[in-house]
């Protein structure tokens, strides 16, 4: 099957063998990384949601994106209503032999799940599984699965400390990679308001707020490209009640040489998350056992 996918693949760019570059338009540049890691010089890769400092929710395509669709030889996109923006425009520029990978089908995600699916390595290594099988590149799929062990193994390591231990976000953008580490994410039902761009109602509210006033939630994640002042609120709430905040990105950095690194970077934030609770914790024991003392002992 593979073969005769690449076989259709390279009628459509003219080709009779792998000597001009393949065409690839990403949505995203966590995608677009993958492809390039597999692909080396035999693709192209374009990506089209790449600002770091940009709310992915917002983007609308121009004439630009559509014409960068409409001459892939390969696209790959999210799904899950994330970019629905290249749904549409892949009906109004169709291509003969044109190949689409729907990321949130290669883990068979539901609509209505959490779309951040990108946050899972599973999806990414998926990703790089079906590219490495359309591109006829099985040791490239090879070294790409190889580069994504230390991503694991760091994982694993992080989850003896995570696992159980209760945490909130202001969405649900970390939430895959939350459930890797074992946390116990609070304020569901407050995360997803705020992603289908609605306001939380009281209850939720009210909720966020004790668990950050009530030192239940032990790390509070946020979206640093997406901001609101409900999310503010609890930023500057979290900082009062002297719980650790980590800010998340939702597209990689543009100086994150590849998805892995990204991944990386963010269990860093988390670990610094880890030893500052440990810190305050031992500071309140420290002080605690002061002031019971100085309490036996008045002067």
């Amino acid at each position: 099957m593979k073969h005769l996918l690449l076989y259709f693949l390279l009628l459509a760019v003219g080709e009779v063998a792998l000597s001009a570059p393949i065409n690839i338009v990403a949505a995203e540049n966590f995608y677009g990384t993958v492809a390039e890691q597999i692909g080396g010089t035999s693709v192209k890769v374009a990506t089209i949601l790449m600002n770091p400092h940009q709310d992915p929710h917002e983007f609308q395509p121009d004439a630009a994106t559509a014409k960068l669709v409409s001459n892939a030889d390969i696209l790959i996109f999210n799904g899950l209503g994330y970019d629905d923006w290249m749904e549409r425009l892949l009906k109004v520029t169709r291509k003969p032999h044109r190949i689409v990978i729907r990321v949130a089908d290669l883990i068979d995600a539901k609509s209505g799940a959490n779309p951040h699916i990108w946050y899972d390595p599973n999806a990414i290594a998926a990703l790089g599984t079906k590219i490495a099988e359309i591109l006829g590149r099985p040791q490239a799929g090879v070294l790409f699965h190889k580069s994504m062990q230390p991503l694991y193994e760091k994982i694993a390591a992080l989850k003896k400390r995570t696992s159980g231990l209760k945490v909130t976000a202001t969405e649900p953008l970390f939430g895959y990679m939350a459930s890797a580490l074992g946390f116990v994410m609070l304020n569901s039902d407050y995360q997803f308001a705020m992603l289908n761009d609605t306001d939380p109602n009281f209850k939720q509210t009210a909720d966020f707020e004790k668990s950050l006033t009530g030192k239940t939630a032990k790390i509070l994640f946020y979206n640093s490209q997406v901001t609101s002042p409900s999310t503010e609120r609890m930023q500057a709430l979290a900082m009062k009640c002297h719980i650790p905040i980590v800010g998340i990105t939702e597209t990689q950095p543009l100086n994150a040489k590849n998805y892995v690194g990204w991944m990386l970077s963010e269990l860093s934030e988390v670990e610094n998350a880890l030893n500052i609770k440990s810190a305050i914790l031992d500071h309140q024991r420290i002080s605690g056992g002061a002031h019971r003392e100085t309490s036996r002992h008045p002067k």
